[in-house]
């Protein structure tokens, strides 16, 4: 089993609104994701959120959808208290990895999301990510042996540590896919959203 984990839980300052909650299309961004990840065959979902935790989860049932939202309460510590807070509730026996997407790259495809969960499958390796040429994207699947040494890591290196100390063990998958790269992270990267961005989500849930 692989567990989804949507890290949704920063102050979103540049944006100055949370970027979970931003209008894609018929979705906002953390439900676009949802739909992405679910689309791709991930049935279990954990959203991490921060002072909006009680609007994602209105937003993600709204949308009819089945994700388990958590507050990351020790969110000022920086990105990797999130990404273990969602550890903490998605670890459980029989979990065999976990792969984790940011919330402000909501453009990333279902394919990609496929091509990662594929690969690891495949390979059995620590860490696979999404390759466009030579820009790494997500998101970022963690094998289950790797949880430890992301509970171990400095907050202030977070993950790319684990990654880095992994650096010879990491499988890049290549993809064309440039919203497995493009995050939007100010008003003006929001204002200039493709016209066309919410056609390429997936299917409702059903």
């Amino acid at each position: 089993m692989i567990v989804g984990i949507i890290l949704a839980a920063g102050a979103s300052a540049r944006m100055a609104r949370p970027k979970a909650l931003l209008p894609i299309g018929h979705d906002t961004f953390v439900t676009r994701l949802v739909r992405t990840l679910g689309s791709a065959g991930l049935d279990d979902l954990v959203i991490v959120a921060g002072d909006d935790t009680d609007a994602v989860r209105s937003a993600v049932t709204a949308a009819g959808f089945r994700a388990r939202v958590v507050e990351n309460t020790r969110r000022a510590e920086g990105q990797l208290s999130s990404l273990l807070t969602g550890l903490a509730l998605a670890d459980r026996p029989g979990v065999e990895a976990a792969l984790v997407h940011l919330v402000d790259i909501p453009l990333v495809r279902p394919a990609t999301v496929t091509a990662v969960l594929e690969a690891f499958r495949a390979s059995n390796a620590p860490v696979v990510r999404p390759a466009v040429g030579n820009r790494h994207g997500h998101p970022v699947l963690f094998a289950r042996r790797v949880f430890d040494d992301l509970r171990r890591a400095d907050p202030s290196a977070g993950a790319r540590s684990v990654i880095r100390a992994l650096a010879g063990q990491v499988l890049d998958v290549a993809v064309d896919d440039e919203g497995a790269c493009r995050d939007f992270d100010t008003p003006e990267d929001y204002a200039d959203l493709p016209p066309d961005a919410s056609d390429g989500g997936a299917s409702p849930p059903g």
